[in-house]
């Protein structure tokens, strides 16, 4: 499609979008997680405080440098990454659960809203949870260090698009789950031990050759790689790498999301 082509088709699609619904849609899942604050916000900013405490503070000064900076900045990108992904997934697994559990999914699914419009609701919101939370530990974390951000455009850029990526995961969890158990099954077994076996407290260079190389196969060694060279300036990573794997879970995560939410699984009974 040409860019004289795809002007008119944008017009076209912001013309026929239901943008009072959807800024309502967006405004309800935004006091959905407000209205608990202290378990959506304060409770992850507990959490990190405590991380940064222990090993940034407590274990960090017991380690040497690493690529020439300070531990407690080479570890805070991936203690921010952390509770950028489990915020951002536990909004959009347990907001859609939740409307399917006590029915308010049937609200919505009469609403004139297209199933585009839906993910971008649900996209919206937790997304912005995802970059709150982020936003605080990294306040909270410069009462300990100095760690700056090096690339504003890129910091800006990895924070949105991996919390993009998990919010999209939480919709398929939270279209997947019978109960709030398995809504947190994901988070438990996979999410977490993928996050902290991707670099979060270490350099890769740390580990046996051989373990590089399983670390290397993980995503999530991209996404804490990423907002580490966005906020330091050091990267252990393919850049190009990284950047395929993202754009390729975001696309290919949003189409799948898209054409469940189109053919109604889990949503209509």
């Amino acid at each position: 499609m040409s860019i004289r082509t795809f002007e008119p088709f944008a017009i076209c699609m912001l013309k026929n979008m239901n943008v009072i619904g959807l800024k309502t849609f967006i405004y309800q899942e935004i006091q959905r997680f407000t209205r608990v604050w202290i378990q959506s916000l304060v409770s992850p900013w507990i959490n990190a405080l405590l991380y940064i405490l222990v090993f940034g503070v407590i274990v960090g000064a017991r380690i040497q440098l690493i690529s020439g900076v300070r531990y407690i900045d080479f570890v805070l990108p991936g203690i921010v990454m952390l509770n950028i992904i489990s915020s951002a997934y536990m909004q959009g697994s347990f907001g859609l659960y939740f409307k399917r559990f006590a029915r308010h999914i049937e609200e919505l699914l009469i609403a004139p809203f297209s199933h585009l419009e839906m993910l971008m609701g649900f996209l919206v919101a937790s997304v912005l949870r995802g970059l709150i939370v982020g936003f605080g530990v990294y306040v909270i974390a410069l009462f300990f260090t100095t760690s700056t951000i090096s690339h504003v455009f890129l910091f800006l850029f990895y924070s949105i698009s991996v919390a993009t990526i998990f919010s999209l995961v939480g919709l398929i969890v939270g279209l997947w789950s019978n109960n709030f158990e398995e809504v947190s099954i994901l988070n438990t077994f996979l999410i977490m031990p993928l996050t902290f076996l991707g670099g979060v407290f270490n350099s890769v260079s740390m580990l046996p050759e051989k373990a590089q190389i399983f670390v290397r196969l993980n995503p999530f060694f991209y996404f804490v790689d990423g907002l580490r060279y966005s906020m330091i300036g050091i990267s252990e990573a393919n850049v190009w790498v990284g950047l395929a794997i993202i754009f390729g879970l975001i696309f290919g995560l949003g189409w799948v999301v898209w054409y469940l939410f189109k053919i109604g699984w889990r949503l209509r009974t």
